[in-house]
């Protein structure tokens, strides 16, 4: 079950000027590099489990034969494509989209560099859901097909899916009790100490961090308004908890953001 947040519908509402136009990328326009490789990836400690051997991990190599780069604001893939591959994020940052009927669009979670996407699709065939990148950014293909067939052989990678699967389905329930019983507050502190999480584990620092997610998505996500959002980066300031110079955040005070 997916929970997000609601905007405001696309074609009634007036847009703000930082909101970034989206748009499906052309397949012929995708920049394409010819050698990704597993075995020699920065991101592999996220992306892969840990236990692979050096012919596991060659094996992998020619599975994930090519990238595709993606520009900002344009469309990975759309709610409704057939469902052929999963992604993994080698550079930048996405967010998910689903769109209400009426235009109205719910931000159902938001992706970095060693997240991947597009299980979604696995159950019907199709993707349910919008991936926009939020910066130019790069993703693995992954044949979800082939990876099957290397799955059913190599067990840990096996396992390793399953992980990644059952971390969705955490992800989305605690999506769900911090839209259902948190205070506005709670929910943007407990936004940013989960990215500040995520930036440490893959070696970047936890204090400090660029957003690349305009205050409107922040809400969108967490069932605010944009005035709500703006608020509360606000008050932490004046309390000395975070500090806000644009999009950069630093977290002055963790301990203090997480009794909130």
């Amino acid at each position: 079950m997916q929970v997000a947040a609601v905007c405001e519908p696309r074609h009634d509402a007036p847009r703000s000027s930082h909101v970034v136009p989206i748009h499906v990328v052309p397949r012929t326009a995708a920049t394409r590099y010819a050698v990704p490789r597993c075995s020699t990836c920065a991101m592999r400690a996220i992306c892969m489990p840990p236990e692979l051997t050096s012919d596991e991990l060659s094996r992998l190599d020619t599975l994930i034969c090519s990238t595709r780069s993606i520009k900002r604001g344009d469309a990975l893939y759309r709610a409704g494509d057939a469902f052929q591959s999963i992604y993994a994020i080698r550079a930048g940052s996405f967010k998910t989209v689903v769109m209400h009927r009426d235009g109205r669009e719910h931000v159902t979670g938001f992706q970095i560099a060693g997240d991947s996407l597009g299980f979604d699709g696995i159950g019907e065939g199709k993707q349910n859901c919008d991936a926009i990148a939020l910066e130019d950014s790069v993703v693995c293909i992954i044949p979800f097909a082939q990876l099957e067939a290397i799955c059913r052989e190599m067990k840990p990678m096996q396992h390793h899916i399953y992980q990644m699967m059952s971390s969705e389905i955490v992800r989305e329930s605690s999506q769900m009790m911090l839209l259902g019983t948190m205070s506005a507050e709670q929910r943007v502190a407990t936004f940013l100490l989960n990215l500040s999480k995520r930036f440490k584990a893959r070696g970047f620092s936890a204090a400090e961090f660029h957003l690349r997610m305009t205050r409107e998505e922040i809400g969108c996500f967490l069932g605010m308004k944009l005035e709500t959002v703006s608020r509360m980066f606000s008050k932490f300031q004046r309390e000395r908890l975070v500090k806000a110079n644009g999009k950069t955040i630093r977290i002055e005070d963790a301990e203090g953001l997480a009794r909130v």
